[in-house]
């Protein structure tokens, strides 16, 4: 169902944009960084969260991890991840295929700018094994997203 929403909402709004499905799980970022043969960083994973009563998504690169500082100070309030059940529900999409595409309810969609490091970022297309390539501002474009300054760089490890 979930990969069906994301092909339905790309053939209306963006059909020149083609889903890469792959037969291995790009569920992490990781994995998905070597099977489509990019750096962890532009993989565009997002995060579901609450936002005091409100689920948001927001979208960042593969290599950042949330500022709870910057995000209390732009947002006005602490985040809290989704778990994996209410992920579903609110997205339809599964964990490690998620994206902001297709999604049964209306979200508020936040693109970090960690994602404009790149021409082309990969987000998750609603199933484990499928993404899309894009430019960040299109990305950003076609969920009516805000830009926002919320993430930072992991340490490496």
């Amino acid at each position: 169902m979930s990969l069906q929403s994301v092909q339905a909402f790309l053939a209306q709004q963006a059909p020149d944009i083609a889903i890469l499905q792959t037969p291995e799980p790009t569920a992490t970022v990781l994995d998905a960084a070597r099977v489509h043969g990019v750096a962890p960083a532009q993989i565009a994973k997002t995060l579901s969260l609450w936002l005091k009563d409100e689920v948001i998504l927001l979208v960042m690169g593969g290599d950042c991890r949330l500022d709870n500082r910057r995000f209390k100070e732009h947002f006005g309030g602490k985040a809290k991840m989704l778990n994996a059940e209410e992920v579903v529900q609110w997205t339809s999409h599964p964990v490690g295929g998620v994206c902001p595409f297709g999604l049964p309810h209306p979200l508020r969609v936040f693109t970090d700018v960690s994602l404009r490091r790149f021409d082309v970022v990969l987000p998750a297309a609603g199933a484990v094994n499928a993404a899309v390539r894009i430019s960040p501002e299109r990305l950003a474009q076609l969920v009516e997203a805000q830009w926002v300054d919320v993430a930072q760089e992991a340490p490496a490890d």
